[in-house]
């Protein structure tokens, strides 16, 4: 199975198959609104915006699992991501990252590379859906770790 096989909910409410994003790379990142990694929300998507006509495209879970630090509602959720940084990159219903309850989107990411240890952990994927590497929280969307993860997942096939 690949994350392409799943399906989600947008922040809305609406379903929506991950297949939309086969034959592109991901970048899935558990974001929450009162983080001290919050910002970088403006790194993501200044991230998604430089690499969307090369095929990226950034995902973004909302997850409260990591010291309950997205408490919101959806509504809340999409008004603080859309006012304060500007983030036009997909946004799905809030997930749970870990334990029991965990989201099958998290059980697939975590076999691979082990689950979040806290907010804004980067997971990139394949353009055939399957996990290339994990990054924790503290590698900013602009590093050049992540910048070379990233150009060499758009050069594959």
């Amino acid at each position: 199975m690949s994350l392409y096989d799943l399906s989600v909910r947008t922040l809305e409410g609406k379903e929506q198959p991950l297949s939309a994003y086969r034959g592109k790379v991901a970048l899935v990142v558990n974001v929450a609104s009162a983080c001290g990694y919050t910002p970088q929300y403006a790194g993501l998507e200044k991230l998604s915006k430089a690499h969307a006509a090369k095929g990226l495209v950034v995902l973004g879970f909302p997850s409260n699992d990591f010291g309950a630090q997205e408490p919101g509602t959806p509504e809340e959720i999409r008004d603080f991501c859309s006012t304060k940084w500007g983030v036009t990159f997909p946004l799905f219903e809030k997930v749970t990252t870990k334990g029991a309850a965990q989201s099958p989107v998290y059980a697939l990411l975590a076999a691979k590379d082990g689950g979040p240890k806290w907010n804004f952990h980067k997971y990139l994927v394949g353009k055939d859906g399957t996990v290339l590497a994990g990054f924790p929280s503290k590698v900013a969307p602009e590093s050049a770790e992540l910048a070379s993860a990233i150009d060499a997942a758009l050069a594959g096939d």
